[in-house]
Formats: structure tokens, sequence, C-alpha cells
């Protein structure tokens, strides 16, 4: 018997035999039936992917390469900037409904690569255009063509030419079911050095939207290289990071002058990470506050064309000392052996 079939019996024996932690966060939210409140019932105008950055969700939440636990209380998902974009790319891109020639279509180049059943190993890997993300032309050149033409996919705006664009590949190596190791390898395919942010973003989903009574949970701060997550549906979890450039708090909460010209109660909003990055506004007070409900740390990476440069974090119920110890490599290597022994026997 594999490893992997043995933690499926054990697995198995369990009320409900579904893995606490595994690939649950939704790509889309965005233009969904369950988060549409408008009178006509058109989901896809009431709450476009423009406003996804700054309006928290109700029934859900989405995010690049994400992971949650079953009931998506506490999320995990890469955020990245290439200097260029006037947006974090926090989420995958793609056409609305009335957009795209042919319907609904995402416009990005992502795959996925491996995983068990337990989701105790898995790999995914992002394509990021170091030059501007064409939202604007992919959105024009689609609404000119008819049904019967093809699609202007990403790969025909030209971003990707010359290779000029980062490999991001994120693997999730699991110690145990509440012990998760991720590292993520950014290698840079042009060849010319090149700057990329890096954000892994830990945040809750926001259920508490209309619980005034019920209390909050909330990220805080512990050390230079942990967070702890507290909820009263959890365990409590650590978030370990290796040192980052800064680290930054929020809450995910709607930037409410954003969608309805109404003041915000705080500058703690779901986007304050766009504005900190991109235009530098509020740093210190993202940086002083020490507590929210999204966190991330934040890496400026300069890589040399060819390069890769690895980011570690762990996400774990257990409060350790030292997160990466020495040999923790290993963990992923020995989940990457045994996903594929489960699949030569089983194939």
């Amino acid at each position: 018997m594999t490893a992997e079939h043995q933690r499926l019996a054990v697995n198995a024996e369990k009320p409900v035999p579904l893995v606490e932690w595994g690939p649950y966060l939704s790509e889309r939210q965005w233009g969904t039936v369950r988060e549409d409140y408008s009178s006509d019932g058109n989901a896809w105008h009431y709450f476009p992917f423009d406003h996804a950055a700054y309006r928290h969700y109700i029934w859900g939440e989405d995010g690049i390469a994400g992971i949650s636990d079953m009931f998506q209380n506490l999320c995990f998902a890469i955020t990245l900037w290439n200097g260029k974009d006037k947006i974090l790319k926090e989420r995958l891109f793609g056409l609305r409904n009335g957009e795209g020639n042919h319907g609904e279509d995402v416009k990005e180049l992502y795959y996925y690569l491996d995983n068990i059943p337990t989701h105790s190993y898995m790999e995914y890997l992002y394509k990021y255009p170091q030059v501007e993300f064409p939202y604007d032309n992919l959105r024009e050149e689609n609404r000119k063509r008819s049904r019967l033409e093809p699609e202007y996919e990403i790969l025909d705006t030209g971003v990707f030419n010359d290779n000029q664009y980062f490999d991001v590949k994120i693997t999730y190596a699991k110690q145990s079911p509440k012990d998760i190791f991720i590292r993520i390898d950014i290698t840079n395919r042009y060849s010319k050095t090149a700057d990329v942010t890096l954000l892994p973003t830990l945040w809750f989903y926001n259920r508490w939207w209309d619980q005034e009574q019920k209390a909050v949970p909330e990220i805080s701060y512990v050390n230079k290289t942990c967070v702890k997550a507290t909820h009263r549906r959890l365990d409590n979890y650590y978030f370990y990071f290796q040192r980052p450039t800064d680290a930054l708090f929020t809450d995910n909460e709607t930037n409410t002058m954003k969608v309805s010209n109404v003041p915000n109660a705080s500058i703690f909003t779901k986007d304050a990470f766009h504005d900190a990055v991109i235009r530098r506004q509020n740093v210190k007070e993202l940086r002083n506050r020490k507590k929210g409900t999204k966190f991330s740390p934040v890496y400026d990476l300069r890589i040399a064309g060819g390069a890769t440069k690895t980011v570690y974090c762990r996400l774990s119920d257990t409060l350790v000392e030292n997160a990466f110890t020495r040999g923790f490599e290993q963990i992923f290597s020995t989940r990457k052996a045994e996903a594929d022994e489960y699949y030569q026997a089983i194939l």
C-alpha cells in the first residue's frame, strides 16, 4: 500500500471524509450568481472583475494557486506585481459573458501540474508577463469579433514575445494534515534582469459582514517572520515566512468610496495592498498596524535573466521556534515521490 493509500484509508474512517486543507479556493468568485443581488439577475454586471480588488465577497473567495480549509474560513494565495500593472495580480483575469465573442472566457496561462487526493502534494504554474498585462486590449479586441471568428487570446497580444515573462511555480507539501510547507519559485524567462514583487497572502473570508455580535477573526503579529491566525471555527494557525522586504496588514472589507462613493470607515480596506505597493500610499500605517483580517509579507525580487528565486512559507497549527529547520526541503521531494508512487500504482 502506498503512503497516499494509507492516508486515504485513515481519511475514509472520518465522519466526513474530506481533507481539511486543499485547493478549495475558486478561480473566479466575481460575476457569479452567488454574488448577485441585482434586481434584474445580471450577475456579470452586478459584480464585474474590476470590483473584485476592492469589494468583499459574500459567498466565497478566489485567488491564484489558492488553498483554504474545507469551509473556506482561512485562505492563502499568491499575489504578484510586475511594476507595470495598475492593479496587483491577485486573481485570474477573464471576460464576462457580454465581453467575449464566445461568452465568458479566462485569458491567462496557468497549469495544474500535480496533485493527489489528500492534497499532500500539489504543484501549480502561472505565467506572468513582465510588460503591462493587456486587460483593455483583450476586452476591446474580443468585443470587436463576431461569434463566427476565433477568440483573441493572451498569446495573440504579444506580451509573451521573446519570453519576456516570469514562470511562477507554487508547490505545496504537507508535513501533516494541518502543517503545510509552501515553495514559490519565480523564474525569469527573459534574457535581461527583471523585477517582480511577490505577496504570499493570508486572509479570512468575510463571514462577519452581517453578524455584528459575532467575533471577527484576526491575523496578528507574532514576530518578524510569523503571524497568528485566530478563528472561532478553527484551530489557531501560524503563518511562517522568510524575512521579507516588508509586511502589511489590512482588512477584508469593501472600499465603500470606490463602490458607492461613501467614505470608508478606515484606510484598512480589501484593496489597501494595491495602494501601498503600487502607489506607496499608507505604507507606514499598514506596516505598523500588526493585526487585521488580511496579511502579506512583501518580497521585492530582482531576478537575472534565466535565473530563479525561491521563497518559502509555512502554514501550521503548531507554534515552533524555527519553522525552516535544516533539511526541511526534503518534505517536498518526499511528497513528490509519494505522488508519483500513487499514480504508478493506479495507472
